[in-house]
């Protein structure tokens, strides 16, 4: 098999990683629904008196309907290049995904995207009401700091302080709710709130909205690892391109795929006027630009060599899927 001068395998590698990468992705979606299970089934949480059970089956709802588990995923793998221990990485990944995971529920509520289908079954809000799916919503986003700052997510105190900072400023009014608002402004909800004009806007707009969860998950198995500067910042490099391919390729598959296939409704965001790079560019011009971020996140790997091939292939697979 061919090697490359850093004695990494090249491209002709990927038939033979592909299988491997959909086994440990469907290994890490597995043992995150059933962290998840047990955390809403309230096992770790003896001191909790009352648990409301509409509240918990909404959550429940909302958390074990299927999905991908990419950002856990991007977690553990990122954390395995720095020895961490599994247990330690699925933690953080489950806080991840309860962040993921009510932003789905909030984002499909009328006052924003207004979807009834989310995963191939009806959105929170369809399947119990308004009010529910706001306080679930609002209560996985508090869960997600409740488990990142147990000790079972690290024993160092500080690691986990530098965990709920970093989670905090990925998910707010820098990260991913501040996206969300322009992303609200590009549909021209607000007149005092003008909508993003050009491509440079746009980019900063997907950055926050998707960008900054995904690679903070990259980034939180280098925290957990207390990995060196220069591994933190190819981490940190390899997140931001995952981050925006992630973005472009969504973009791209609201604009080709079906509902069936998607499970979500198709076609959703071009009529609703948001503001997208395949909207401003055009599909060609956008799959150039994925292909060009795949190539940059494979890049920001070389300094991990072999151990990082799984990770690579998650930027390939970012690309290439189609729900």
């Amino acid at each position: 098999m061919n090697r490359s001068a850093d004695g990494s395998r090249g491209q002709d590698a990927r038939p033979q990683d592909a299988p491997e990468f959909s086994a440990r992705l469907h290994a890490v979606a597995n043992d995150i629904a059933k962290l998840l299970s047990g955390l809403l089934d309230g096992q770790a949480l003896p001191q909790e008196r009352m648990r409301p059970a509409r509240l918990v089956a909404a959550m429940r709802h909302a958390v074990l309907n299927g999905g991908k588990r990419l950002r856990p995923f991007l977690t553990v793998e990122t954390a395995s290049l720095f020895g961490v221990p599994r247990g330690q990485s699925l933690m953080a990944g489950a806080a991840i995904e309860c962040i993921h995971c009510y932003s789905l529920v909030h984002d499909d509520l009328p006052a924003m995207d207004n979807d009834d289908l989310r995963r191939g079954q009806p959105t929170a809000h369809k399947a119990f009401d308004e009010a529910t799916a706001i306080l679930a919503g609002d209560a996985l986003l508090t869960l997600a700091f409740d488990i990142l700052a147990r000790p079972q997510t690290h024993p160092d105190p500080g690691v986990r302080s530098e965990m709920v900072l970093g989670l905090a400023r990925a998910a707010g009014l820098g990260g991913m709710v501040g996206g969300q608002m322009l992303d609200l402004a590009a549909e021209g909800r607000f007149a005092d709130f003008p909508p993003p004009k050009d491509a440079g806007a746009i980019a900063t707009l997907q950055a926050m909205k998707t960008g900054a969860l995904i690679r903070f998950a990259c980034v939180a198995g280098a925290i957990l690892g207390r990995a060196q500067p220069a591994q933190r910042e190819a981490v940190e490099t390899y997140g931001a391109a995952v981050g925006e391919a992630f973005q472009i390729a969504d973009d791209l598959l609201d604009l080709t795929g079906d509902t069936a296939t998607l499970g979500k409704a198709a076609h959703k965001d071009d009529a609703a006027g948001k503001a997208t790079l395949v909207g401003f560019w055009g599909p060609d011009r956008a799959r150039q630009r994925l292909n060009g971020l795949i190539e940059d996140a494979v890049a920001a790997l070389s300094l991990f060599g072999e151990r990082a091939l799984l990770l690579a292939e998650a930027a390939r697979f970012v690309a290439k899927r189609r729900s």
